[in-house]
């Protein structure tokens, strides 16, 4: 299910999750119910869709939870639900990355209208996520100098300070970009580094 865009709904109270299961079900999205933030975090390892959780639960809380999903590089749009006195909680969790918060008691359309919202975020997020895996697998297919050749270029630098820098000739220069163009799939310099710049490899 990691790769399903689901809203999973994290709260200890049964009568909320069977009561949000209803409303999302009767909306037509895809639901899954977690007890705990603890159950979420050991049954969805790559979750996708969004997260709508309380942020007063036992154990690990809404907050705790958002801190634990981003120190596993989690990206989940995540939702958080509050009561009136618990503001300045979900003031915080926003602070940990939440995308929104709603007061308890809430109305339906207000509920919907904000997972639809986070669920488009996460759609766009995946799509995102597979589009730099696919770039990292062009990167990983370069030689140790079509590395070297393509950090250049991404520096902005000419064939001839290239060449300078490498020790090797500008036509050496030449045959390297080309085969870093094809095998980065760029038909263009200007697309080459767009494309470069998607994913970060600490160069």
């Amino acid at each position: 299910m990691s790769g399903e865009m689901l809203v999973h709904v994290v709260d200890d109270d049964l009568a909320v999750r069977q009561s949000l299961a209803f409303l999302l079900a009767s909306d037509g999205i895809p639901v899954r119910l977690h007890d705990s933030a603890g159950a979420f975090l050991e049954a969805v390892a790559q979750p996708a869709g969004c997260l709508v959780t309380d942020v007063r639960m036992p154990g690990i809380d809404g907050i705790e939870l958002l801190r634990r999903l981003k120190a596993r590089g989690d990206v989940l749009p995540v939702i958080v639900m509050t009561g009136h006195a618990d503001v300045p909680l979900a003031v915080a969790a926003m602070r940990e990355g939440a995308v929104d918060f709603i007061e308890k008691p809430f109305d339906d359309e207000v509920f919907l209208t904000a997972v639809r919202a986070a669920l488009d975020r996460g759609r766009k997020c995946a799509g995102r996520d597979a589009v730099a895996a696919e770039i990292r697998q062009r990167v990983a297919a370069l030689s140790e100098r079509e590395l070297q050749v393509l950090d250049e270029l991404v520096a902005g630098k000419p064939n001839k300070v290239i060449a300078q820098d490498l020790g090797i000739s500008p036509r050496t220069v030449e045959i390297y970009r080309a085969n870093v163009m094809a095998k980065m799939q760029a038909g263009s310099l200007a697309e080459l580094v767009r494309t470069a710049l998607i994913v970060d490899r600490g160069a």
